[in-house]
């Protein structure tokens, strides 16, 4: 067994590499300078020495604006948002907190622990928030530099390497930064906690009953980060999916406008929310994975009578996350250093090697910490008995390889590289009904293997090690999270950056890089989302395991042919269903107005002499935009927040555990495939109008009938990938750890209820 020493000592200097790269990084984008305000020179030769001082824009076309207007634009709409948004989940913090201690407190008569759980609570969700916040201001300041990048190196054949050179380090300083702030938090926090109880308790904690509640009060900062991943997630979701379906549908489709013209007073708003919601809710959503599935680990094996006592076996999920940091910075240095990306074809192939690269490297330096950490064989419970440590190997593995095959598989469903997305892009050709047919069909396809996978991971979990098992899994999946990361920043990064290169009226040769790399990022960007779910379903079933065991259901098992608990089976199922409708229907309430607004500022475009809008003398308006998404998005967030975190609550206090466990099972079970169904038919929707725009289909490109029946689709396919269907995953996770966090509490009001009626 490690040292308690060598413990921290790992952990700090995780966070310490972690930090040091995400800083390196970013000074190596900050290098990347736009030039003089004003200045507009696209059209003069470019050396690839002059790379950093450059500026867009066309001479003589009053349409396009200087790139430091269109950043100030999309950061001042940016940091509106977040703003607005931060000050709403201030006041849910503020009222959610004192729901939690005094729930806890006064059902449990435990007071220290609620204050301390409640504590924990408010800094996961202070982490998550400081996560996403760094995680979109390094987006806005990317983007743009990326867009310089591609012109820089556009005249000697560079551009490509420039350009995804600059993006992916612009995504590396969210993925480092993100994990490291995470990690030390959590291990801060449990230091504090183990600080209390040794002094409450004599200087000691070796009794299984503190130890259980010193982590199960620790269960708090994973509700914390999930609470306000559901918000950045659904909020961010329903602003840039509002944006850019009335962008499109009023801008492209009616106006006839390019994707990203100056003209449309939707596209600022657009290119906010790909920054909102792509970068600030994702980061919140694989912090809260992260922070969950840590808690989930710890609070499980805080019942073992082998492992409670073991500083280096409790803290196993924080050791495994700081080497995941040294691997994934070793892994950078192969796209950065060892393997450039020269072309549009080695672009994807780049990217894919980051995960694989990261998963083999992972996988001895696993066997090597589980080795270490663990007793040679130990119990998890009175049912799961002489665990060798290699076990643990075993489970942890098969989910970081199931990660990978879930990855590699939604990037065949969503690139335009293969078959399904050029299949779907064909079907275009006899209408947008055909479109969305092949489309929904690519999407229920798509589910097969990665269900699979986690089955195979979830029977290797428990069949080995338990529900604890199950947990280890999920750190799994989640150990190269900062890759991960990583190339989901990396697409957004790429979409803004290619529509600032449209808007500040680049040359062509400028925007063809850009587009290329953008429909590269849109399938790391549904990795990213597949990475998301998958770990979400095993974190999910990992809580519930928590949850059965803190109850004390695990005893008796649960019998899903009592009535209570396959009502709540079936109504958890339908859950998922109940949440995309509301965030779809948000969606489009938002796009109306958003649509409303943009034809409302068409109108009073001045006519020439032949009847036909003149837009040469047309200014618009892209604050009024700006606000209509943002007041939108954080007026329809709050009905689908209360849905998530009222539901187990209710069903707790009012029918008792036994029914929360159905309601849990239902919903992990039915989201999961929703989930990864809806974010895979929007990216394939997305690409395969991108694979028109290309070229692909030969005669057919922008503007004819085929591509306008691809926007079509993509325009239905916006909520699908973007809203609900990542949504979905901080829904079955949140459900889950509100159950460990309050499940104390339930057996006190919720279970007698139940025994009344049964009775």
């Amino acid at each position: 067994m490690v040292a308690d020493s060598s413990v921290n000592a790992l952990i700090c200097a995780g966070t310490a590499v972690g930090l040091a790269t995400a800083a390196y990084f970013a000074q190596q984008v900050a290098k990347i300078k736009l030039g003089n305000e004003g200045e507009v020179n696209s059209r003069t030769p470019i050396l690839a020495q002059d790379r950093g001082h450059l500026q867009g824009g066309k001479e003589s076309d009053e349409f396009h604006m200087d790139i430091h207007t269109i950043s100030n634009f999309i950061a001042e709409g940016a940091n509106a948002f977040l703003y607005q948004e931060y000050r709403i989940v201030s006041i849910f913090i503020f009222f959610f907190g004192l729901l939690l201690l005094f729930l806890l407190g006064g059902t449990t008569k435990d007071w220290t622990r609620a204050v301390l759980t409640t504590m924990a609570f408010v800094s996961g969700a202070v982490t998550s928030i400081i996560s996403g916040f760094i995680g979109m201001r390094i987006a806005v300041y990317t983007n743009s530099r990326t867009a310089i990048s591609a012109q820089a190196g556009v005249p000697d054949g560079r551009g490509f390497e420039y350009a995804f050179d600059t993006s992916f380090k612009g995504g590396a300083v969210m993925g480092f930064a993100l994990v490291s702030i995470g990690l030390i938090v959590l291990f801060v926090l449990i230091c504090l906690f183990n600080l209390y109880w040794s002094a409450a308790f004599g200087n000691s904690i070796d009794t299984p009953e503190q130890t259980k509640a010193m982590f199960e009060a620790i269960a708090g900062y994973g509700l914390g980060g999930s609470s306000i991943a559901l918000f950045g997630r659904v909020g961010g979701g329903i602003y840039t999916k509002a944006a850019d379906v009335g962008a499109d549908l009023a801008g492209k489709v009616e106006a006839g406008l390019k994707e990203d013209d100056p003209r449309n007073p939707a596209v600022i708003a657009d290119n906010v929310g790909d920054n909102v919601g792509d970068i600030a809710g994702m980061g919140a959503d694989l912090f809260g994975s992260f922070a969950e599935s840590s808690c989930a680990a710890m609070v499980i094996s805080s019942q073992s009578p082998d492992l409670y006592n073991s500083w280096a076996a409790m803290l196993f999920p924080l050791a495994l996350t700081a080497s995941g940091i040294f691997v994934c910075l070793a892994t950078t240095f192969v796209a950065t250093h060892l393997m450039k990306t020269k072309t549009q074809k080695d672009i994807e192939p780049s990217l894919k090697r980051q995960l694989l690269v990261s998963t083999v490297l992972m996988t001895p330096v696993i066997f090597a910490i589980c080795y270490t950490f663990f007793p040679s064989t130990f119990d998890v419970s009175d049912t799961v008995k002489n665990v060798h440590n290699y076990h643990i190997f075993f489970c942890v593995t098969s989910g970081l390889w199931a990660g990978l095959i879930i990855g590699y598989t939604t990037e065949y469903y969503t690139s335009h590289s293969y078959t399904p997305v050029r299949e779907v892009a064909g079907s275009c050709a006899t209408g947008a009904a055909t479109n969305i047919i092949y489309g929904l069909a690519l999407g229920y396809k798509s589910v097969i293997i990665p269900c699979f996978c986690l089955a195979i991971t979830i029977y290797v979990g428990l069949k080995l090690a338990g529900m604890y098992g199950i947990a280890v899994a999920a750190l799994g999946i989640l150990s190269t999270i900062a890759i991960g990361l990583t190339i989901d920043s990396y697409g957004p990064i790429c979409d803004n950056a290619g529509g600032i290169a449209e808007m500040s009226g680049m040359p062509e040769e400028v925007r063809d890089v850009t587009d290329a790399l953008d429909a590269a990022g849109n399938t790391t960007a549904a990795i990213g989302k597949g990475f998301a779910i998958g770990s979400a379903a095993l974190v999910s079933l990992a809580l519930f395991g928590a949850f059965v065991t803190i109850c004390g259901l695990s005893e008796h098992g649960i019998n899903i042919l009592q009535p209570f608990e396959f009502c709540g089976l079936l109504i958890g199922a339908m859950l998922p269903y109940w949440f995309s409708a509301m965030t779809m229907k948000s969606v489009g309430k938002a796009a109306l107005d958003m649509v409303n607004e943009v034809r409302r500022q068409f109108a009073t475009a001045p006519v020439d002499a032949n009847g036909n809008k003149d837009f040469s003398k047309f200014q618009a308006d892209y604050k009024t935009c700006v606000a209509i998404s943002t007041a939108a998005s954080l007026r329809e967030m709050i009905a689908p927040g209360a849905l998530v975190m009222l539901t187990p609550i209710i069903v707790g206090f009012f029918f008792g555990t036994r029914a929360l466990a159905g309601v849990l099972a239902g919903a992990l079970v039915s989201g999961v495939q929703i989930a990864i169904s809806a974010s895979n038919t929007g990216g394939a929707w997305d690409n395969a109008k991108k694979y028109i725009e290309s070229g692909g289909i030969p005669g057919e490109r922008k503007g004819g009938n085929v591509h306008k029946a691809a926007v079509v689709g993509d325009t239905v396919g916006d909520p699908l990938k973007d809203t609900s269907g990542p949504s979905l995953n901080i829904l079955i996770k949140l459900m889950a750890i509100i159950s460990v966090v309050f499940g104390p509490s339930f057996p006190s009001i919720g279970n007698a209820i139940l025994e009344k009626v049964i009775s």
